[in-house]
């Protein structure tokens, strides 16, 4: 056979390779999935987590550097990202403290990806204040929001209230903004607590000169928004907490509010919890909950 056509027959059986080893991966992961993350360091706003690490399945010359997404599984094939990095470990900032998250590693590479590992759960260290929550209402689907809230002192040291800022996250079904926030009975007083209710309505559709827009949301869409509670005074020493404060929200009309999709929202126990879907700021600074954990 001439050399030319060893060539040939060279080049045709690499380009058959390649191809059979992207057919290969096409089906499935190219790369092992790597160790669930394990926790080095816990504060109140960062994570340092390790894992074991991916190594690429078949051809070893096909090799690409390994990246790696940490990422926070939302649903199936739904996630939040974290961050990514090359090695096998990373510090994650940034993070609510005192809030649960349960998070997977994927490696991915040019040419090909890994499954997400099994997550890892872990809850991040207290930062200055937690806030625990008490759900009154057994009835999820009735006219009114009520709930007890409590916050307390989980820093080293006093804490001033007029820095505290508390979020009830929930939606607003249908576009119906209308809500009444009520205070019936606090420990420190009602009169000490300002609430205050905010909503995000997302831009409609533009319109054109012959095309009006179209009404927005449409019917049946939730609007995000909160119920803000601030405090007018007061010092919680380390340890102390604000007692219960007793809250309660309806509508103008009194017409039925559906809580159950609430990022907030817990069903009732009638046991009190610290809800990591509250969220705390002290002076801006997020110090408790994280809706998107």
């Amino acid at each position: 056979m001439s050399a030319r056509r060893v060539i040939a027959a060279v080049a045709v059986a690499t380009v058959a390779s390649l191809l059979a080893v992207n057919a290969a991966r096409a089906d499935g992961p190219a790369i092992s999935t790597p160790g669930s993350p394990t926790v080095v360091v816990n504060q109140p706003h960062q994570l340092t987590l390790s894992w074991a690490p991916s190594t690429w399945i078949g051809d070893p010359a096909a090799e690409q550097p390994i990246n790696y997404e940490v990422q926070v599984p939302l649903g199936p094939n739904t996630y939040r990202w974290l961050g990514t990095t090359t090695d096998t470990t990373i510090t994650l900032t940034d993070l609510a403290p005192g809030t649960t998250y349960r998070i997977a590693v994927a490696a991915r590479a040019l040419g090909g990806y890994s499954d997400s590992s099994p997550a890892t759960t872990v809850r991040t260290a207290s930062g200055r204040a937690t806030v625990n929550y008490l759900n009154l209402d057994w009835a999820p689907t009735n006219n009114q929001i009520q709930h007890l809230l409590r916050v307390t002192n989980t820093g080293t040291g006093p804490l001033d209230l007029t820095t505290v800022r508390v979020r009830y996250h929930l939606r607003f079904e249908g576009g119906n903004t209308s809500l009444v926030p009520n205070c019936d009975w606090a420990t420190l007083g009602c009169d000490r607590i300002r609430q205050t209710v905010q909503f995000f309505i997302p831009p409609g559709a533009p319109s054109t000169m012959s095309t009006p827009a179209p009404p927005y949301p449409p019917p049946g869409t939730p609007v995000p928004g909160w119920v803000e509670l601030t405090f007018t005074s007061g010092t919680l020493a380390p340890g102390a907490s604000t007692g219960p404060i007793q809250l309660r929200h309806h509508r103008h009309s009194w017409s039925d509010i559906d809580e159950r999709d609430d990022p907030s929202w817990l069903p009732a126990t009638g046991q009190w919890t610290e809800n990591g879907r509250i969220t705390l700021d002290v002076d801006g600074v997020r110090e408790f909950g994280d809706t998107n954990a």
